[in-house]
């Protein structure tokens, strides 16, 4: 499974989604060949988060396995959470002198920076009742934030407002039993800002607030092998979380690719991750993100030629160019083997795969297919 992130877009009145305007010959000849569909993360009108739509692509229902970014970002630093403790993910961003974000990732950071102010606050924070509070670079502007203590719950809203402009939300409880955490995170991000004045950098968007977790296995739901491939932690620690073997994070896409080929033999199945996609989608750079896709496209010829039972190409939710955010749009696939039939589409698209054999399934699904697909499920009854 290649999921390129944030891979779904929307037609406008001026032009096609990134996936229609990207030159794709290699992914076009795989919809000629295969079966098509679209596919819905979490339920009609729904925008998912990353942790609910690779969840689904795993076939664990996102609505069941509810993961917050926290303990995603602790499995992909590999972050040992212990009981108890409540772990957030960690946006750098930067507050103009009123108090009002003006960039939610403060220019993207450099992964060298983040370190940098990861060992400031390190240093120069300390918080009531005995709690401590570690904080772990992540990648470029993104972090991990652990709190340990005494009766400490995960049960806080994010304060990232998903805007500019606004006021981070001061942390605030769900429940009574969350009061004193957030009394706690607010003392930590007061320090914050005083630590990070004159920094690009100068504060800290929270979100996801969990604690540690376990899920079933990857390996025993399916009887497969796993290998997940990535560049950025984040995606390396939900496949660790479900139990998958997982390289060493890559540089780029070459080094993802160059890890397939040299693991193949290995392993029964593979997932393999692309941030690219998304980072340009937010950003609201369409031609970036339409090259990150060509980028894709002009590998496949690898994968195909290393003989593959089934080959699914998709996305974990849709992040269009012009909205710079996640949104609820339904995801295309486009799924090839010699198994899984031919259908008319001839372009890879959203508008094209509605078409497709598959027509619109949960993304949850999409595993039973591969499965069948590669021969991997028993006739069901007499």
């Amino acid at each position: 499974m290649l999921v390129l992130d944030g891979l779904g877009g929307v037609r406008t009145s001026t032009r096609g989604s990134e996936i229609a305007e990207a030159n794709t010959p290699n992914l076009d000849r795989l919809a000629t060949e295969g079966s098509s569909g679209v596919h819905t993360v979490v339920a009609p009108g729904i925008t998912p988060g990353s942790g609910a739509g690779h969840m689904a692509l795993f076939g664990y229902d996102p609505i069941t396995y509810v993961l917050g970014r926290g303990a995603l970002s602790a499995a992909g630093v590999a972050f040992g959470l212990k009981p108890g403790d409540v772990a957030a993910r960690v946006n750098f961003c930067t507050l103009d002198d009123a108090g009002n974000v003006t960039d939610r990732r403060a220019g993207r950071i450099p992964t060298e920076t983040n370190e940098r102010l990861c060992r400031m606050i390190t240093e120069n924070v300390g918080l009531p009742h005995g709690v401590q509070a570690f904080i772990t670079t992540e990648q470029e502007h993104r972090a991990l934030l652990v709190l340990r203590g005494s009766h400490l719950s995960a049960l806080i809203k994010d304060t990232d407002p998903q805007d500019v402009g606004v006021p981070p939300h001061p942390p605030t409880p769900v429940g009574p039993e969350a009061t004193s955490t957030a009394t706690v995170v607010e003392a930590f991000l007061d320090q914050v800002r005083k630590i990070l004045h004159g920094e690009q950098a100068n504060f800290l968007l929270l979100r996801g607030f969990d604690t540690h977790r376990e899920l079933p296995s990857f390996h025993d739901r399916y009887q497969l092998k796993a290998r997940g491939i990535a560049a950025y932690p984040m995606y390396l620690g939900l496949s660790r979380l479900v139990g998958m073997d997982t390289a060493p994070a890559k540089a780029n896409w070459d080094e993802e690719m160059a890890e397939l080929e040299a693991s193949w033999d290995d392993y029964d199945y593979f997932f393999v991750h692309l941030k690219g996609t998304d980072s340009a989608g937010e950003d609201g750079d369409f031609e970036r993100k339409c090259a990150a896709i060509e980028q894709v496209d002009g590998t496949l010829d690898r994968v195909r030629a290393l003989n593959p039972d089934v080959l699914c190409v998709t996305g974990d939710h849709s992040t269009p160019a012009p909205l710079k955010r996640h949104s609820w749009h339904p995801v295309p696939f486009v799924m090839w083997g010699p198994t899984v039939g031919v259908d008319s589409v001839t372009r890879f698209n959203e508008e094209s795969a509605r078409g497709g054999n598959f027509g619109n399934q949960l993304a949850k699904d999409l595993m039973t297919f591969m499965l069948a697909a590669a021969g991997r499920l028993r006739t069901y009854g007499a």
